[in-house]
């Protein structure tokens, strides 16, 4: 079945069952699942399983949940994706960016991309949080090869901006208003799904990037094709490999990310409850 068959069935279904398209939409990283009970708390929400819906691939990967919260924020309509497929788990680099491009066609304008990262940059610790205001894509993929699906975006589309000017203001106003350390950087998107090497580490920081993960970049390139406008937040959960002289492992980082939920909850709110209304 053709992608735009497969779209046009997933939007019929969630339009089917929501009785509020989203405006914003937020996909949540590892271990930061429980962002989305604080959410449901505040609101009415609607809850579907990756498995309830068409076309939507099960999350393998331990701190990805694996389901959609729909809900609101200050009145705000949101959809919560509560973990993410990745291209190193075998999946169909559509696959990775379906959730994304079904989002959009429901109404979202926003999409706010957080994630797990290593830090590069030395003056970062672990707990961090960063706003990105740029990424380097070294997974070797891009969501657009192929032939372009001229219904989602032009076949050249301008990355100039893939992570709005306006919105990392407003997280930053949020940020300063809560007493939030917000850092910026940098990220810098690998296949995985092994850790970096200390070598590798060392050369993603003479390339510029700050902060080092696996996921997101397809995303934000796919939202960009789309014409949203993007948010990229890093959690810090650990020093890139080599800087501390300590394995690392997704067990430790997974729980690191627990600890920021709130932070990153008391950030989100605050900063979308600003987020431009039309």
């Amino acid at each position: 079945m053709k992608q735009q068959e497969k779209l046009q069935q997933t939007v019929s279904f969630l339009k089917s069952k929501l009785e509020t398209p989203p405006k914003v939409a937020i996909i949540l990283g590892s271990g930061l699942g429980d962002f989305a009970k604080s959410v449901q708390g505040l609101a009415p929400s609607q809850v579907f399983s990756y498995e309830e819906i068409p076309y939507f691939k099960k999350t393998q990967v331990e701190g990805h949940k694996g389901a959609a919260v729909f809900g609101s924020i200050e009145k705000m309509p949101i959809a919560i994706l509560q973990g993410r497929v990745h291209v190193y788990e075998g999946h169909d680099l559509q696959e990775v960016v379906f959730p994304i491009r079904v989002l959009r066609l429901l109404g979202a304008e926003y999409f706010i991309f957080t994630n797990a990262a290593g830090a590069i940059n030395l003056s970062f610790t672990p707990g961090n949080l960063v706003c990105l205001e740029d990424h380097l894509n070294l997974s070797g993929v891009n969501p657009l090869v192929g032939p372009n699906l001229d219904y989602l975006g032009p076949r050249f589309p301008d990355m100039t901006y893939a992570y709005s000017p306006r919105l990392r203001e407003i997280l930053k106003a949020a940020a300063q208003k809560k007493g939030i350390t917000l850092q910026s950087g940098v990220y810098a998107g690998v296949l995985g799904p092994n850790y970096e090497t200390p070598a590798e580490i060392r050369m993603l920081r003479h390339l510029g990037a700050d902060v080092v993960g696996m996921s997101t970049v397809p995303e934000v390139i796919a939202a960009n094709h789309f014409g949203a406008e993007c948010l990229g937040i890093s959690c810090v959960s650990n020093m890139g490999a080599g800087i501390l002289k300590q394995k690392l492992h997704h067990e430790e980082i997974k729980e690191k990310m627990g600890q920021v939920v709130q932070d990153l909850s008391a950030l989100l709110f605050e900063a979308i409850a600003n987020f431009p209304t039309a």
